[in-house]
C-alpha cells in the first residue's frame, strides 16, 4: 500500500488511531485490486507456468528440470514487487496438490472425495 493511502483507511479505537501498512482484504475492492496486480506482475507467465487467483499461486512446469528455473523467475518477480509468501502454506516440487479446493495434478483437475461424498449424502427430493 502506498504510504499516502494509509491515512485513507485509518481507523480509531479507544487506544488510538491505527492505519494499515498493507492492503486488508476486508476492503470492498481489495480482492479485485490484488488480482489485477498479480495479473500485471505475472502477465508473461500466466497460463504458461503460473496460475494465480488473488493470493493463491501455483508454479507449474512441463518438465521437472525446468521447475527450478520457473520457481526462480517467480521468486525474482515476488522480490521485485516486495511480495512475501507464508512458508507454512508453501509446497515445492509436488506432483499434485490442492489449489482453490481442487486437486490439481498432471493429468488434470479433480474434486476432493470429501466433497463428492457430501453431495452423495444429500437428501434426494
Amino acid at each position: 500500500m502506498a504510504p499516502a493511502d494509509e491515512e485513507l483507511i485509518a481507523f480509531r479505537t479507544p487506544k488510538g488511531i491505527y492505519c494499515y501498512k498493507v492492503m486488508p482484504f476486508e476492503l470492498k475492492n481489495a480482492d479485485a485490486i490484488y488480482q489485477r496486480a498479480m495479473q500485471r506482475i505475472f502477465d508473461d507467465m500466466l497460463h504458461k507456468n503460473v496460475e494465480c487467483y488473488v493470493d493463491d499461486l501455483v508454479v507449474k512446469s512441463n518438465k521437472r528440470e525446468n521447475h527450478f528455473h520457473d520457481l526462480k523467475k517467480v521468486f525474482e518477480r515476488l522480490r521485485r514487487y516486495q511480495l512475501k509468501m507464508n512458508p507454512s502454506k508453501c509446497a515445492f516440487g509436488v506432483i499434485s496438490g490442492k489449489f482453490l479446493g481442487f486437486i490439481v495434478q498432471q493429468r488434470g483437475i479433480e474434486i476432493e472425495q470429501v466433497k463428492i461424498d457430501a453431495i452423495l449424502r444429500m437428501p434426494k427430493s
